[in-house]
């Protein structure tokens, strides 16, 4: 059967160098019998901010608004607005999100937060029951592909930036697993503002040669829910630590146990 990919896609240039990876990835994609279909967020004018205007017609407590709570009503009752609507629908087709970005601020820009913060409503994405490895998407693969402004050594455990691997623990751990999703190693395209012609065509052909293999690949280990206890706070049980006090690092960058964070937790899979 073939798959489908849906790639958000965050770039305000046709001529940019995410837009060269996206159209890198519709082609290989396309080549290899995937339905792709892409969502230009700024093309599209997607709103950012998560407001009331997200619910068609009356709210449940407009003195108090929780976005969360009246969302989730809104979405069992079909009232989400139109363009959280046709999103919620990519997504439940799709087999594989590609989120393709410049990295802002270390993080995504605020168009495509907008859309995690839209989208990724409580109920349809997520509710206390079904989170992380019980998650709604758990048989869903995504990844990021994004750009950076700085070179990879600034963006090392020693660099000024520091660790890539913290900085994208928050997006793959706090957004994209807690979902449920199978998170697959990001795609990182070095500073390609800074680096010559050859080197942004070099990064390219590296991306078409691992899109070839991109739906069979293993996904980023995280810590399944099972291992915590949900009577105690959600902390690590004590068997699962005792398993690995002898180690040298921690289970993840997050859940690190006081010990040296794994190299590469959030960059390579099977670490």
């Amino acid at each position: 059967m073939a798959k489908k990919v849906l790639i958000v896609y965050a770039h305000q240039s046709s001529g940019s160098f995410n837009a060269a990876a996206k159209d890198a990835a519709v082609e290989v994609l396309t080549a290899q019998g995937c339905t792709v279909v892409v969502s230009d967020l700024y093309a599209m004018k997607f709103k950012a901010t998560a407001t009331a205007e997200d619910i068609v017609g009356e709210v449940q407590n407009a003195k108090h608004f929780r976005y969360a709570e009246e969302t989730k009503v809104a979405w069992e009752e079909g009232k989400l607005s139109p363009d959280i609507t046709e999103e919620q629908r990519k997504v439940t087709e799709a087999d594989l999100i590609i989120f393709q970005f410049p990295m802002y601020w270390f993080t995504v820009p605020a168009i495509m937060k907008g859309w995690f913060d839209r989208v990724l409503t409580l109920g349809f994405a997520y509710s206390q029951e079904k989170r992380y490895s019980l998650g709604l998407f758990k048989e869903k693969k995504t990844m990021l592909s994004f750009t950076t402004g700085s070179h990879e050594s600034m963006f090392s455990a020693n660099g000024i930036n520091g660790d890539m691997n913290v900085t994208l623990w928050p997006l793959q751990n706090g957004i994209l697993h807690y979902c449920g999703f199978q998170v697959l190693a990001p795609q990182i395209f070095w500073a390609p503002s800074y680096v010559p012609s050859e080197a942004c065509s070099t990064m390219l052909e590296a991306w078409r040669k691992r899109l070839q293999g991109l739906l069979g690949e293993e996904p980023l280990t995280f810590t399944p829910l099972d291992c915590f206890d949900g009577e105690k706070g959600f902390q690590l049980k004590p068997e699962v630590q005792e398993k690995h006090a002898a180690k040298e690092f921690g289970l993840t960058v997050g859940i690190h146990l006081g010990k040296p964070l794994p190299p590469n937790n959030q960059m390579k899979a099977g670490v």
